[in-house]
């Protein structure tokens, strides 16, 4: 008895490793719409990790907890980095709950840009609507790899999950993508304020080293993230 406890406890750990590391578990029912008056996390998988929302009762449900409209209406792009990011997760489309998707529209000003970020849960692919966009991730140390390419209306481009990428407008005018998660949470780490817009803020001494700059250079980066 104690050895299949033993292999059945280690079963569900590696089980919830791999939903940590964003391979995410099917469910098992046919849906699990998002209930927003709960707060508990829903157990979908037979392993019994937490993954998800708490489930709506099903003969709640309507089609319109699959439904989400407006994604054709660009997003504002006026702002500092020129783009702006417009979501279906599972905050806009209940339905997608436990089913491991987010989508995601991209807007682009003439010189617009998505910064340099990590989704630490998810792969990402990415179609051009309209426009140029230079796109590009960077593999992991030591290589420092970076793959990067124009793309034009119709082009395809991947980035793997964990690994830096950003995203460019490279036209003279503006420019759309639209771009599919493999997670229902996929994360976005920010690294310009990842690194310099932390709170509390990360010592002169350690980034002033690590980047192999004067401290007043540091100083004036994170003045940009503490505003």
């Amino acid at each position: 008895m104690a050895s299949q406890i033993l292999v059945i406890v280690s079963f569900l750990a590696i089980s919830c490793s791999l939903a940590a590391a964003g391979i995410e578990p099917g469910p098992l029912q046919d849906f699990c719409v998002a209930d927003p008056t709960s707060s508990v996390s829903a157990p979908t998988n037979i392993f019994f990790c937490d993954y998800g929302l708490a489930c709506l009762d099903p003969k709640l449900v309507k089609p319109d907890n699959f439904f989400s409209g407006g994604f054709h209406v660009p997003g504002n792009t006026s702002n500092p980095s020129g783009s702006s990011v417009t979501s279906a997760s599972v905050a806009q489309i209940p339905g997608l709950n436990t089913l491991g998707l987010t989508l995601i529209r991209f807007d682009f000003a003439h010189g617009g840009l998505v910064t340099p970020h990590i989704h630490p849960r998810a792969s990402e692919i990415l179609t051009v609507l309209e426009g140029s966009l230079l796109v590009g991730f960077v593999s992991s140390s030591p290589e420092n790899r970076l793959f990067s390419k124009v793309l034009e209306q119709g082009d395809v481009f991947v980035f793997p999950i964990g690994l830096a990428h950003f995203l460019s407008n490279a036209g003279n005018g503006t420019a759309a993508a639209i771009a599919s998660l493999n997670s229902q949470n996929p994360g976005f780490i920010a690294i310009p304020s990842n690194i310099f817009g932390t709170n509390p803020p990360i010592g002169d001494d350690v980034l002033a080293k690590a980047y192999n700059v004067d401290k007043s250079i540091v100083e004036k980066l994170r003045a940009q993230f503490h505003s």
